[in-house]
Parts: structure tokens; C-alpha cells; sequence
């Protein structure tokens, strides 16, 4: 609090993702019990924090063999899955990753699960060589490389089917470059799938008629639906892919090794020396992606 710029203003609650033991459960709850191994997913309730309060439909019994940091992934796994889902991708088809944050190297990693042909666009060198180690098919240095010319031609001259942009801010040179890669018609329109799951924006032209642009910035239907996240689900057979169906899928991902969480994580901080521990953590900010704060 010394070092808040406004010394009279209350902490702040954050976190929107955690792991840990489930202490006590609510009347009525029958999907986790005392003595779990969880992960809980949600924005003001999966705190970072000794303890939290969760709805039981935003929390999720772990895999024995995924430990607590991997578990901690859960949230932003079932973002890029839910991104996924939005692109609706074929097998073999080529897409293009904008920015490889944790969102934008889940997508990859989802994207090569489902058989597509992935390159990760990315300025850090670091995030770019985090995605070849766990086997990004390919990787563009943007504002080293030419972004178009080296996607074109990992594409073999065919073009993107789809584009995630995983970043926030001005798109508006990502988009530019983008649109040179996606296939071309011989009528001359460029077909596609933009998929923004981050906090981009970006201009587009009125003779862009055959590229689709979707949004997809949450973790799976039910998420802020607040008699879901604490009454009953939804029925499966009307509704396949809920938060919940989503996220257990990206924990069995994770447990199956399927999902290289692991490969992320680049600093692991006590929550009893967090403030150091990030003090020295953002002294070289591009070598950060997946912070962990670990309470014991």
C-alpha cells in the first residue's frame, strides 16, 4: 500500500485463477468435497489469495497428476479452447497466432491439437522460443521478418484459413499484414476467420466482404451467469460445451500432456515475498510470460 499511487485508496482484490485444497463445502454441494484438489476459474472469485469463496460450478477436481501451477492454467485454457471453438477449424488447415502471451500460446497449442498448421507471430524472442520448445510449427519475428511473406510461404502459397490475434491494443499494422495472407479468390476477395480473443481493435476496409471477424473473450457458456455458476448445468444434450465441460477438458489436456503448461511458467513467486518477487520479476519484463504465486 506504501507504494500506491494513491495512498488513501482500499487494496484491491485480484486473480481470476487458482489451485489449491477445498476447505469446506456449501449445503447441497456434491461436485467437490472436502480435501479436493481443485482448480477454480472466475474474475472476484478465484482470487489470488489464503482463501477464497467459489461457486461450485467455477470449480474443478484435479487430475492426480497435475499439480497446482499446471491446475492454475485452467482459466486461460479454456479461453483459447473457447476461441477455438468460435474459429471452428478443419483438419489441415493453416492459422496464423498473434501475440504468444499464455492466451495466444493455449490457441497454438489448440490449434495443432485439432490439425492445423500453426505459426505464432510474436516482437520477444523469448515468447517465440518458448513456443518452439514445446513445438510450435513455426514461429515470425515481427518487425524483423517480413510477417506476410514468411506466413505465405508456410502456407505454400495457399494462405491463412484463420487468424487469432491473442493481444490488446491497436491492431491496426497485425491486421494489415494479416489480411495479405489469407487466400485469395480469383475474384479477388481474401477469405477467412479473424478470431480477436484478446483486447484488440483495429480499422478495417468496406471491401473487406469475405473475411469474418469473431470475438471470443470468454471461457465457455454459463461463465457469468450467476444462477448457473451456483444451481444446476445445463443439460449436455442441449448444451455440449459449457464452462465446465471446457475446462475439464483442458485439465484432462494438461493431465495427458497434451497442453504443455509447464513450458510457460518462467517465475514461480511466494505470496509472502510477492512484492519483491515481482520487483525483480519486471526488471527484465520480456522474459516474463506464466507467473505463479505459490502460498506455501
Amino acid at each position: 500500500k506504501a507504494n500506491n499511487p494513491d495512498a488513501r485508496a482500499e487494496p484491491s482484490r485480484f486473480g481470476y485463477s487458482n489451485a489449491g485444497i477445498v476447505a469446506e463445502v456449501g449445503e447441497g454441494v456434491n461436485t467437490v468435497k472436502p480435501g479436493d484438489r481443485v482448480a477454480a476459474v472466475g474474475a472476484g472469485y478465484a482470487l489470488h489469495t489464503d482463501y477464497a469463496l467459489i461457486p461450485h460450478n467455477l470449480c474443478f477436481v484435479l487430475p492426480d497428476n497435475v499439480s497446482f501451477s499446471n491446475g492454475s492454467y485452467a482459466m486461460l485454457a479454456a479461453t483459447a479452447l473457447h476461441a477455438l471453438r468460435r474459429g471452428e477449424p478443419e483438419f489441415g488447415e493453416f492459422t496464423a497466432v498473434v501475440g504468444l502471451g499464455i492466451v495466444g500460446q493455449l490457441s497454438a497449442m489448440l490449434y495443432q491439437l485439432a490439425g492445423n498448421f500453426v505459426i505464432g507471430w510474436d516482437t520477444i524472442t523469448h515468447r517465440r522460443d518458448i513456443a518452439k520448445k514445446w513445438g510450435s510449427h513455426d514461429t515470425v519475428h515481427v518487425g524483423s521478418e517480413d510477417s506476410a511473406n514468411k506466413t505465405m510461404a508456410f502456407t505454400k502459397g495457399s494462405g491463412l484459413d484463420t487468424a487469432v490475434v491473442a493481444f490488446g491494443g491497436n491492431a491496426n499494422k497485425a491486421y494489415t499484414d494479416l489480411e495479405k495472407c489469407f487466400k485469395l479468390s480469383p475474384d479477388t476477395h481474401r477469405m477467412g476467420r479473424i478470431i480477436v480473443v484478446g483486447g484488440a481493435t483495429f480499422d478495417y476496409s468496406s471491401g473487406m466482404t469475405n473475411l469474418d471477424i469473431r470475438r471470443a473473450s470468454r471461457i465457455g457458456p454459463g461463465y457469468h451467469d450467476e444462477k448457473w455458476e451456483v444451481g444446476p448445468d445445463y443439460p449436455s444434450v442441449f448444451m455440449r460445451w459449457t464452462t465446465r465441460t471446457n475446462v475439464d477438458l483442458c485439465l484432462r489436456l494438461i493431465s495427458e500432456q497434451k497442453l504443455a503448461v509447464d513450458t510457460l511458467t518462467t517465475h514461480t513467486i511466494p505470496f509472502e515475498h510477492v512484492a519483491e518477487g515481482i520487483a525483480d520479476a519486471i526488471q527484465t519484463p520480456e522474459t516474463m510470460l506464466g507467473v505463479v504465486f505459490r502460498m506455501k
